[in-house]
């Protein structure tokens, strides 16, 4: 058992990232936010680590910044600026993780949670989830990288709907309009991201993390091939992922990829 409020747990080449306050169903503290930054270093830095996966205890995946700290985080400019900053560079953090991530998502997914499920490469959901992107209920604005994101996953109609109503949606409606990639029935939810995951370990991690700076540089706006992206794909053929993906692929066996 855990007593941290978030940590990382690992099995095999997988990580997760776990919100442990199931009773707040996972609401992010200021303290769980300042966290996330080391434990994604940490994640980073195992070369054991192939995949993250970002999930919530107790049924739900979180719901949100915990309002109950706002009075205090918001208390002068000073302070809520340290305090956005803080989420910002979480959320940031994550979406700039250098391994392939996926939200494992259950039950609440409201607004800071939704932004930490948008900052993963793929996002997993169970029926009976429910998300939402919630600011205009409290006369916030989201923050610029959040929003990107979430354009950039349902596009600028889906995420203006989203964002004017500020109301919940379900998962069969989330998948609909492209917030999550799969879903899955009740009970089945962890079982399938294991197998999903087992898929990408057994791939070279190397072509993962340059396929996610290539799709990061075209979602910056870059729309042709440069000096930098040519020589992203250039490297791979004098590096030893494939070296020893063409040797597998020619003695038909399956591939033992090194370590990063």
């Amino acid at each position: 058992m855990h007593a941290e409020q978030i940590y990382i747990s690992r099995h095999g080449a997988t990580a997760s990232l776990v919100l442990n306050r199931p009773a707040k169903h996972n609401a992010l503290t200021e303290a769980m936010w300042r966290e996330i930054p080391d434990l994604l270093a940490e994640a980073e830095a195992d070369r054991d680590i192939q995949v993250l996966i970002v999930r919530g205890k107790g049924g739900a995946f979180a719901a949100g910044a915990d309002i109950s700290e706002f009075e205090d985080v918001y208390a002068t400019e000073e302070r809520a600026q340290a305090y956005s900053r803080a989420i910002g560079e979480a959320l940031d953090g994550l979406a700039r993780f250098p391994k392939p991530t996926l939200a494992s998502i259950e039950g609440a997914c409201v607004g800071g949670g939704c932004a930490l499920a948008l900052a993963c490469d793929l996002r997993f959901a169970a029926q009976g989830a429910r998300f939402g992107v919630t600011p205009a209920k409290l006369g916030l604005v989201y923050p610029f990288n959040d929003m990107r994101r979430l354009v950039s996953t349902v596009g600028a109609s889906a995420a203006k709907d989203l964002v004017f109503t500020a109301r919940l949606i379900d998962a069969e409606t989330a998948l609909q309009i492209g917030l999550i990639n799969r879903l899955m029935p009740q009970g089945v939810l962890s079982q399938a991201v294991e197998e999903y995951v087992h898929h990408i370990t057994q791939t070279s991690s190397h072509t993962a993390s340059v396929t996610k700076q290539m799709i990061a540089l075209i979602e910056a706006g870059q729309d042709e091939d440069d000096e930098a992206t040519r020589q992203l794909f250039l490297n791979a053929f004098s590096g030893e992922h494939f070296q020893e993906g063409y040797r597998a692929f020619l003695e038909k066996r399956r591939p033992n990829f090194p370590k990063p």
